[in-house]
């Protein structure tokens, strides 16, 4: 240790000010307090975890760091301009998880999430779920050495695109969840139509399939249903007048379409117990990632970009602590 004013190595312990300790040099008799920055960098870096990822605010901080607003406000600055790089775990028979979803002025954000080890492989920040970048991501993947063995997502076509183009032999699961809910959200909770209620309950007996017979004795009732009522869900008008036409029953033939569409891969999971038949885990995560940006609304868009790359690093480290 050397004096600060003369560099000198002649230094003393000279008592204690406010629980740290003193010192004196036997040169310039200056008297000086040695700090060590790698230490407090660190004892405060606690802080931003939990402002992070402990739902904690200001008022709260304050009180129990012992530092103003500002110098947390300045401190939290700091960390935010500067976020860490996320690692890829790479292995192989990987069951993964893709999904996006949107924040205020634009921002999407796309999850590659690793099932088996509750880790988020990748994530791109963007404003829409695009083929051309998830193909992207998915090839930095690939290149890295992960083995795609299957993926449940929900639906997206550049999702779906982008998975068959680079992991060909990857089996794709459609969310049973998001099936279901998408079906709900065309006809209503409580439709009017006798073919919107037949459908509506098809839609959620899908979530309670567990083995193949169930999923074969499902097909064959929607198969008999659908042809007895497809001329009615196809039912088009015309205006006279110009021609233009439109599907009489807008919304049922939306429910229809959309879950004819999903039943090829609808029961992949029937065949393979390890594939995950919807994504609850990364929606949950979207859920605690948003309720924790409620509370700092006041950050601006690259702040708020920063912090969703702290929020994932952090969760990463813990998943990576328990399984690694």
């Amino acid at each position: 240790m050397a004096c600060r004013v003369c560099t000198s190595r002649r230094v003393q312990k000279w008592g204690k000010q406010n629980g740290k300790q003193r010192y004196r040099c036997a040169d310039c008799y200056h008297n000086f307090i040695f700090l060590n920055d790698a230490v407090k960098k660190a004892n405060q870096f606690v802080w931003f975890y939990k402002w992070v990822m402990e739902r904690q605010v200001y008022q709260h901080l304050v009180r129990d760091s012992r530092m103003s607003q500002s110098s947390l406000q300045r401190l939290f600055k700091f960390y935010l301009k500067s976020p860490p790089k996320n690692t890829v775990e790479s292995k192989g028979h990987v069951h993964l998880l893709i999904d996006g979803t949107y924040f205020e002025n634009g921002l999407c954000l796309i999850l590659y999430y690793d099932y088996d080890i509750q880790y988020v492989q990748l994530f791109r920040e963007t404003n829409q779920e695009k083929f051309r970048e998830i193909k992207e991501d998915l090839l930095n993947l690939k290149k890295l050495g992960t083995q795609v063995y299957s993926v449940s997502c929900d639906g997206h076509k550049a999702i779906m695109k982008a998975v068959i183009k680079t992991f060909p032999n990857a089996i794709l699961q459609r969310c049973v969840v998001h099936v279901k809910r998408q079906i709900k959200s065309y006809l209503g909770a409580k439709p009017q139509l006798a073919q919107a209620k037949d459908l509506l309950y098809y839609s959620r007996q899908i979530t309670r399939i567990d083995t193949l017979e169930q999923a074969g004795q499902w097909l064959v009732e929607v198969h008999h249903w659908y042809g007895q009522q497809e001329e009615f869900i196809n039912q088009k008008s015309v205006n006279e007048k110009t021609g233009r036409s439109w599907y009489t029953h807008k919304h049922l033939h939306q429910a229809a379409t959309h879950l004819i569409n999903a039943i090829p891969h609808l029961f992949s999971y029937l065949n393979d117990e390890q594939i995950p038949k919807s994504t609850n885990q990364i929606e949950g995560y979207f859920s605690h990632l948003k309720e924790k940006l409620s509370l700092h609304r006041g950050l601006r868009f690259e702040a708020k970009k920063n912090f969703i790359k702290w929020y994932l690093h952090f969760k990463n480290q813990e998943k990576r602590n328990r399984f690694f």
